[in-house]
């Protein structure tokens, strides 16, 4: 007989994608931290723009990172909480003193990219579950952030 989790899925199908929603939490803490990191430090003429976006940004992450954990706790499952887990997991690469607007977005776009192959994956697995709640956090995401990729890669000309 198949056992069911307290949201009524199949626990092994539930353990599984929790462990990708862990892969996710790590990308997203590390590109939470790279895009703080920005806006710290960006420099030069774009500096206002940049400094407010990148603002913008790692708020917008900082929400993402506790609903992607907060799902995990839903499927029962326990987020991962450890920086040296981030980023062992993470396919997105720590960045370190990025002082130039252009770079610093084109580390974002490439981060983006990462997160968003990420969820399609994981939006793919949630719809095989029949796990509703992940499929529309993932649809979500990634539908805000392809018109961000989009409007990014627009600034970048």
């Amino acid at each position: 007989m198949q056992q069911l989790n307290v949201i009524g899925l199949e626990q092994q199908g539930a353990k599984a994608l929790a462990d990708k929603l862990n892969q996710l939490l790590a990308n997203y803490q590390v590109f939470y931290m790279n895009v703080r990191g920005f806006h710290w430090n960006v420099r030069g003429e774009r500096f206002f723009e940049l400094h407010v976006k990148f603002e913008e940004t790692y708020n917008d992450l900082l929400l993402k990172i506790d609903e992607v954990a907060e799902r995990i706790l839903t499927l029962g499952q326990r987020p991962r909480h450890a920086y040296s887990a981030y980023l062992e997991q993470s396919a997105i690469a720590e960045e370190k003193d990025i002082h130039d607007g252009r770079e610093c977005v084109e580390s974002i776009l490439h981060s983006y990219k990462a997160v968003i192959q990420l969820q399609r994956d994981i939006l793919a697995e949630a719809a095989e579950l029949g796990d509703e709640g992940t499929s529309a956090l993932m649809s979500d995401y990634i539908s805000q952030q392809e018109k961000t990729a989009w409007m990014l890669t627009s600034y970048l000309g």
